[in-house]
C-alpha cells in the first residue's frame, strides 16, 4: 500500500473537496440536501477571508479529507478546532488515515491559532464513527444539542427589526 500523507489543501483541490464531500453526504443518507459546488468551496474556503480549512490525505490519490475552522470555548477559555467533516474512502477505512486527518488538523489549529481541543458532532446513527471517535479519546457531550436554523426561520431572524 501507498503511504498516506496529508497536506493543506489549495484552490485547485476545490473540485476534489467537493467529490469527497459529496460522497461523504451519500455515506449519510443527506445527498439529497447537497449542495456544495467547486465555486462555492474555492468562495468560502480559500483567501485571507477563508470560512474554513481543508486537510486532504493522499495514497497517490485522495484518500480522505477533514474540513475544519476555528472554534472558541468560553467555558474552557481556549480557542479549538471544529471538524465539520471527517472522510475517509470506503476501501481506505480501517487504516488510521482518519487519525492522520485529525492529527493534522489538531497540529495546524495549535500551531495557527493555539487551539487546545477538537469539537465536532457525530450522526445520531452513524455508529461507526461513534466507535472511531471513542477510540481516540473523544467524550461524548450529553448536556449538548446541536441545533440549526435555517431557510424560511433564518430568513425571518434576518428581517426582523430589533426590540
Amino acid at each position: 500500500m501507498t503511504p498516506v500523507s496529508t497536506r493543506l489543501a489549495t484552490p485547485n483541490d476545490a473540485p476534489e473537496i467537493a467529490r469527497m464531500l459529496a460522497l461523504l453526504a451519500d455515506d449519510l443518507g443527506d445527498r439529497d440536501a447537497f449542495s456544495s459546488t467547486p465555486d462555492l468551496i474555492r468562495q468560502h474556503g480559500f483567501g485571507a477571508d477563508a470560512l474554513f480549512h481543508t486537510v486532504i490525505a493522499e495514497a497517490d490519490v485522495p484518500v480522505g479529507l477533514a474540513l475544519f475552522f476555528p472554534h472558541f470555548s468560553t467555558t474552557r477559555g481556549q480557542p479549538g478546532a471544529y471538524v465539520q467533516d471527517l472522510w475517509v474512502d470506503q476501501e481506505q477505512r480501517g487504516l488510521n488515515i482518519g487519525r492522520v486527518l485529525l492529527r493534522a488538523v489538531a497540529q495546524y489549529a495549535a500551531r495557527n491559532w493555539q487551539a487546545a481541543y477538537i469539537a465536532l458532532s457525530v450522526h445520531a446513527d452513524n455508529t461507526g464513527a461513534m466507535r472511531f471517535y471513542d477510540r481516540l479519546g473523544f467524550d461524548t457531550q450529553v448536556t449538548d444539542r446541536p441545533m440549526v436554523l435555517k431557510g424560511a426561520g433564518f430568513r425571518s431572524l434576518i428581517q426582523r427589526e430589533s426590540a
